[in-house]
């Protein structure tokens, strides 16, 4: 190797040492979750979640926009399937094929879809489940209604945004003249969230549409008197109308599909005739289904089982036994088989490229935005085009009106663009239209002719100013839509074909299922819930640093822990004074640092609402009351009866004054004393037979009066066998006998509870406790200690207490719950 060769290596390898090359060090944690980010990211946007203007997916709104740019029209022929394939594929999605084909086989299927918007032609597949022809086979073009999608799009209605290798322009979203998120629905699995929105009625949605444009203050109960529910393109039945209002009001709910059946008696011999079947069943797996239960003799009753669908329709005929009761049989097929399914509702939809769920309400107003927003950009467009035509025009008819000179102008011209300059400089024409009359044809000088142009001329005119007239009017702009949605459903209206029953939605009752025992109920300050098994928590002494509770992320901490049987009901009592019920068997069981679920997934919430206090509930009778306290200090009783039907959307508990918040809430027996505990270290005992029971509706009366900027912050029974446990935000705390704590009126100012010193400072929480009992405290961080009552020290009201729970720097006590050892 020579000299020059031997200099090259060595510079070649001082350019690759680690000190020349780029390398930026990165925690590969951090660098997979903003990778998975991304991921999930592209996933929600760009392939599983539709637009909640145009209720499409990207791959169906390309394949849409492919088909109108090929021209592809309802009266033109049709024109291969792979041929729109590779244009979809060529010019917008760079995807597989197969998934371009299987999204436009759907949309062609009119068992899939409420209203296709293609046009097969050949075998597009079938309900039995077969598949689609390949795409060399088939044949498709634009439906008429799907043309509608498009309609305008040439007029700047919409945003154009560049195509995968920025060479073409694509449509972000189609102008829609119909809300096809509603009318056709959709569904898609994207990351960490999903979508399923039920088809509709074009004729009740667009009737909808008209009530909430007319009223915009319009409720979602309202709304339902003429959307009465989804329209499904099978028929079917939906059972119960509790699963439709909770999917229109929070945008989830269950609904029960069952098939549509008639009996028939032929020679003394009766059948079942299923007519119609739910939604997304495939039907020849559905007579496999039933054949299987007479052949594991889970069903005994059937005699015979055959299908005689054609093109007419679906007949699936099934013969019963002689003396069988058709109605038993229909109930077992009913459990047993998919002749009875759910549809579980997730109205997700991206708003501005962000996935949220909506109720019925909200999916019709952001159509009503989309629409308003693409009529006034279409009038735009065309008032422009009609400035520009008037503007030529003008032209014209002043070159007409001095056409002798004018034409003397180009005769003496020895160029077109001297003769431009001089009718330029001669009639105050700009160069637009000195080109018009230049390109203008001479027969245009006739009479009839300058005729025609300045009618032509007058009606701009007036296009003009009544464009202008409806873009200064908002009501004229809804006054379009309006007429055309009327339009739209006089040509593609048609009657429902889903049937709703009034009845037959209730839940199987699993409840006998359900081993009863207790359950911690852990609850974030982001508002997470879960249940978990109290034996989960090991005991440790006084002092100790405990265990972690629930997992936490970001600023979220555990804020409340209680404690409840698994068959008890659950009394959710707001900061706003109302309730909402719940089994306890149904929050989301989970691990000890499980974060939970959301609360407001499982409970009707409004958005500024909270929830204050939890009420474990054995059954509803008039023997027991329930006492309310406020942070006012405001108290209320009201008998336990009163509650024992609450709404999905929850029931008012108790009126509050403007500012005040409802803190806790007690069952009692009526002969209950109740201490009321405050911020700074004052309580009031006082008997609830001083506080007469009051309607759900009432305020309430005065519980204790405080002074300056205290504040209640806990109620309890006062039971003389047991002891009052205060503990402080500092992790300090007492236990004082009841008995320290004097019966008075209520509304007094109290007594001294506890010292709230620099060391202890404010109280966090009071409990009644027993000697057996066990104490949870959480702290801001999560901490979790749980210690036993007896081995916290006993002294009297007065004092600043021991320490109960060590915290780190920063940190403090949130929360705490009584445990009852069995």
């Amino acid at each position: 190797m020579d000299e020059n060769q031997v200099e090259n290596n060595k510079e070649s390898n001082q350019e690759n040492t680690p000190e020349k090359q780029n390398i930026v060090p990165r925690v590969i944690e951090d660098e997979m979750r903003q990778s998975y980010v991304d991921y999930a990211m592209s996933v929600i946007v760009g392939r599983a979640l539709p637009d909640v203007r145009d209720g499409l997916k990207p791959v169906h709104r390309r394949i849409l926009f492919a088909m109108h740019d090929m021209g592809m029209f309802h009266n033109k022929p049709s024109r291969k399937s792979a041929r729109i394939v590779g244009e979809v594929l060529g010019k917008y999605h760079p995807h597989g094929d197969s998934a371009v084909y299987d999204s436009m086989v759907r949309m062609a299927q009119n068992w899939s879809l409420r209203y296709p918007l293609i046009q097969g032609q050949g075998n597009f597949g079938s309900i039995d489940g077969d598949r689609a022809a390949a795409m060399r086979y088939t044949e498709a073009k634009l439906n008429k209604l799907s043309e509608e999608m498009l309609h305008d799009i040439e007029k700047k209605t919409v945003k154009m945004v560049d195509n995968f290798d920025s060479s073409l322009k694509e449509p972000s979203v189609l102008p829609a003249k119909f809300p096809n998120l509603l009318l056709n629905g959709s569904s898609g699995i994207a990351v960490g969230m999903a979508t399923n929105i039920p088809p509709h009625n074009m004729n009740e949605i667009v009737e909808g549409i008209i009530k909430q444009m007319d009223n915009p203050e319009i409720t979602v109960g309202e709304l339902m008197e003429c959307i009465t529910g989804p329209d499904f393109p099978t028929g079917a039945t939906i059972c119960g109308r509790n699963g439709i209002v909770g999917a229109y009001t929070s945008g989830r709910g269950k609904l029960r599909l069952r098939a549509k059946t008639n009996i028939e008696e032929v020679k003394n011999k009766q059948k079942i005739i299923i007519t119609e079947i739910p939604y997304m069943v495939n039907k020849s797996e559905m007579v496999k289904e039933i054949a299987n239960l007479v052949r594991d003799k889970k069903v005994d009753t059937i005699s015979d089982l055959r299908d005689e669908s054609d093109r007419e329709g679906m007949r699936v005929v099934i013969e019963l036994k002689q003396n069988a009761d058709p109605d038993v049989l229909l109930n077992q097929l009913y459990k047993h088989s998919r002749m009875q399914t759910t549809f579980g509702v997730i109205m997700l939809a991206l708003v501005d490229n962000e996935p949220r769920v909506l109720n019925l309400k909200q999916m019709l107003q952001h159509f009503i935005d989309h629409r308003r927003e693409v009529v006034r950009k279409r009038i735009e467009f065309d008032l422009n085009a009609a400035k520009d035509k008037e503007h030529i025009l003008k032209g014209i008819v002043i070159a007409l009106d001095n056409i002798d000179q004018a034409i003397k102008i180009l005769k003496e011209s020895k160029a077109v663009a001297e003769a431009r300059q001089a009718l330029i400089a001669n009639f105050s024409l700009s160069e637009k239209q000195a080109n018009a009359i230049l390109d203008m044809k001479l027969q245009k000088i006739t009479s009839l002719e300058q005729d025609k142009i300045r009618n032509e001329l007058d009606e701009l005119v007036k296009l003009i100013e009544r464009l202008t007239t409806i873009l200064a009017d908002e009501q004229k702009i809804l006054d379009i839509i309006k007429n055309e949605l009327i339009e739209i459903r006089e040509k593609y209206g048609d009657e429902r074909r889903t049937g709703i029953a009034e009845d037959g939605d209730e839940d199987i009752d699993m409840e006998d299922l359900i081993k009863p025992e207790e359950m911690v109920i852990t609850i974030s300050h982001s508002g997470y819930i879960k249940r978990v098994p109290v034996e989960t928590y090991k005991q440790q002494k006084r002092g100790g640093k405990g265990v972690i509770a629930a997992g936490t992320k970001d600023e979220d901490f555990v804020e409340d822990i209680f404690v409840a049987n698994t068959h008890s009901y659950l009394l959710f009592f707001t900061n706003k004074g109302r309730v909402y019920w719940l089994k306890v068997y149904n929050i989301p069981e989970g691990s000890r640092i499980a974060k939970g679920k959301p609360i407001v997934n499982l409970l009707n919430l409004e958005n500024d609402e909270t929830i204050s206090t939890y009420v474990p509930v054995k059954e509803f009778d008039d023997e027991h009351f329930l006492i309310m306290a406020t942070r006012t200090g405001v108290v209320k009783k009201t008998n336990l009866s009163q509650f024992s039907r609450p709404r999905n959307t929850g029931i008012i508990a108790c009126t509050l004054h403007e500012g005040d918040e409802l803190i806790n809430v007690v069952l009692t027996d009526g002969k209950k004393d109740v201490i009321i505990a405050t911020k700074n270290g004052m309580a009031i005992r006082f008997n609830e037979s001083k506080v007469r029971a009051m309607g759900r509706n009432a305020g309430g009366v005065r519980g204790i009066t405080l002074k300056g900027d205290d504040k209640v912050i806990e109620m309890v029974f006062a039971s003389e066998n047991k002891t009052l446990l205060t503990v402080t935000k500092n992790g300090f705390g007492k236990r004082t006998k009841i008995s320290e704590y004097r019966e008075t009126n209520r509304g007094g100012v109290g007594v001294k509870n506890i010292i709230c010193s620099d060391r202890n400072g404010p109280v966090r929480a009071i409990r009644s406790v027993s000697e057996e009992d066990d104490i949870m405290m959480i702290s801001r961080e999560g901490i979790c200690i749980r210690i036993p009552v007896n081995g916290i020290s006993m002294i009297g009201r007065a004092t600043q207490g021991v320490r109960l729970m060590r915290l780190s720097e920063g940190d403090e006590l949130v929360a705490s719950a009584k445990i009852v050892t069995e």
